[in-house]
């Protein structure tokens, strides 16, 4: 941190995510959900040795570039090209990761399932949140033997047990 910097570089580039984003605060892709996702993820992603610095990038990205609230189909690559354009500048990646994260953004709602742990990691921590539109979790849809079981709960017990409620 800079002598006199009271805020973290991952503090202020999350404020620029938030400040860009189209949708206005009462979205349900919004910072609450981010939050969820960063929650559930570090959650399923510690439990099959997931990168955890993706699965962190990714819950602050993946819905960060949506232009509709419901029907968007390119938000997804919007957010990896933003992922990309800020890698180097915002973050730093290898690019191994980088290619993760653009991957996990890029195809995160395409209702798909991936064998990659990181990967699979990010797309069920989006998914275990569905709740929040009222779409069940379904555990045909999660990549992780941790994300199927979480599916299974009903979604305040999920969230008690990954500690977003007490």
């Amino acid at each position: 941190m800079i002598r006199g910097c009271t805020r973290s570089l991952d503090e202020l580039f999350r404020q620029r995510v938030i400040a860009q984003f189209r949708l206005g605060e009462h979205s349900a892709h919004f910072v609450d959900h981010w939050d969820r996702v960063a929650a559930y993820g570090a959650f399923v992603g510690a439990s099959c040795g997931a990168d955890l610095e993706v699965v962190r990038l990714f819950a602050l990205l993946h819905d960060s570039q949506r232009f509709e609230e419901d029907y968007d189909p390119e938000h997804g690559p919007r957010a990896a090209r933003f992922a990309e354009h800020y890698c180097g500048k915002a973050f730093l990646l290898t690019p191994k990761q980088l290619k993760l994260l653009m991957e996990a953004c890029h195809d995160h709602d395409r209702g798909r399932t991936h064998k990659d742990r990181t990967i699979g990691s990010c797309w069920d921590a989006d998914r275990l949140d569905l709740d929040r539109v009222g779409v069940s979790c379904d555990p045909y849809f999660m990549s992780t033997a941790e994300g199927k079981r979480l599916a299974l709960r009903r979604p305040w017990d999920r969230q008690k047990e990954v500690g977003l409620v007490s």
